[in-house]
């Protein structure tokens, strides 16, 4: 079985802040094929962002701890100070926001150029050269005229476009995109996701998609890890995760995804309830507070990974052979 090209195997970051040490990521791990894409789901604060921002080494020091984990890159460790030169040259980052992402002070071919002028030694002028075409790569028009413009005369979809265009500069293998539509308007959206597609067909790269929206999910992934409360809580093929969901809170996000369906059958459901405090992580299941088929051990013990096929597992106590068949039961496994 070959090496999968970008692995992260349990990490754990803290922060330390003034009301204590929050336990921001807790055991993450996973991995993306050369030319596959890996969407990492889950709402707001539970670690997605962090996770995907440590392994590239751009978290502050303190106030962030690295407690354990490593970050490989064909097999080569990229979580050290060694690892440097893989990061903006072999794995490239969309960031979330780029409005805050991009210097306001320097023009934009100057920020395109800068990694190739670094990370590849080019020259200003053939750097210049490389700005161009991949201004036209991410299908941003007049580019000499653009090339000396600075972020505030672009418009929300074009300044992303630019994010794209930085971290696609190097060619890099694997590219990290955080979010890289949740400020766009859907047409806008469309767009975006096609470019990526489009740019991953034609280099090859793997492609991490950090995304709280399901919708994006369904139509770019081939797999999905399932992020709850610092931890992934189930992985599996993107039919597998929507169609045979092995977690109660994979179940819950589907549930509360807005859909035409949801508006004829049935309403949306909401997930009861609120992340755990992640200050003091709970003993057991960290869903367990807000799961309607919690069991007495959610509460006292944290499920082990339990597999569901040769790409598919969750830990859900659920799947346990001692665990009491019923609706419970039937519940997770099936298209909820």
């Amino acid at each position: 079985m070959s090496q999968p090209l970008f692995q992260v195997k349990d990490l754990q970051v803290e922060f330390d802040t003034f009301g204590g040490v929050v336990h921001a990521v807790r055991g993450v791990s996973f991995e993306v094929e050369q030319g596959q894409t890996l969407a990492i789901v889950g709402e707001s604060g539970c670690g997605k962002s962090v996770s995907v921002q440590a392994a590239m080494g751009l978290l502050p020091m303190p106030p962030a701890r690295i407690m354990s984990g490593s970050v490989l890159l064909g097999g080569q460790q990229v979580l050290t100070d060694s690892g440097k030169e893989y990061r903006g040259r072999d794995i490239g980052m969309i960031f979330q926001d780029p409005m805050s992402a991009l210097n306001p002070t320097m023009t934009i071919g100057d920020q395109i150029a800068e990694p190739l002028i670094v990370h590849r030694g080019l020259s200003k002028a053939d750097a210049r050269r490389r700005v161009l075409e991949l201004l036209d790569l991410v299908r941003i028009p007049e580019g000499v005229k653009r090339v000396a413009q600075y972020p505030f005369e672009f418009s929300g979809g074009m300044l992303q476009r630019v994010m794209i265009a930085m971290a696609i500069a190097c060619k890099p293998k694997v590219l990290i995109a955080d979010e890289p539509t949740t400020a766009l308007d859907v047409t806008i959206q469309a767009q975006i996701l096609e470019l990526l597609q489009s740019l991953q067909k034609e280099t090859g790269m793997a492609l991490v998609l950090i995304t709280h929206d399901l919708g994006v999910v369904a139509r770019v992934a081939d797999h999905v890890a399932v992020m709850y409360a610092g931890k992934i809580v189930e992985r599996g093929t993107v039919d597998e995760v929507f169609y045979q969901s092995g977690h109660p809170y994979t179940l819950g996000l589907k549930q509360a995804m807005p859909s035409v369906k949801a508006m004829t059958d049935r309403a949306m459901q909401p997930i009861a309830g609120s992340p755990p405090d992640l200050f003091s992580p709970p003993v057991g299941c960290a869903y367990g507070a807000r799961c309607p088929y919690a069991m007495a051990v959610c509460k006292r013990h944290d499920s082990p990974s339990m597999t569901l096929s040769n790409s598919h597992s969750a830990h859900c106590w659920l799947h346990h052979e001692l665990a009491p068949a019923g609706e419970a039961k039937s519940a997770v496994g099936g298209d909820a």
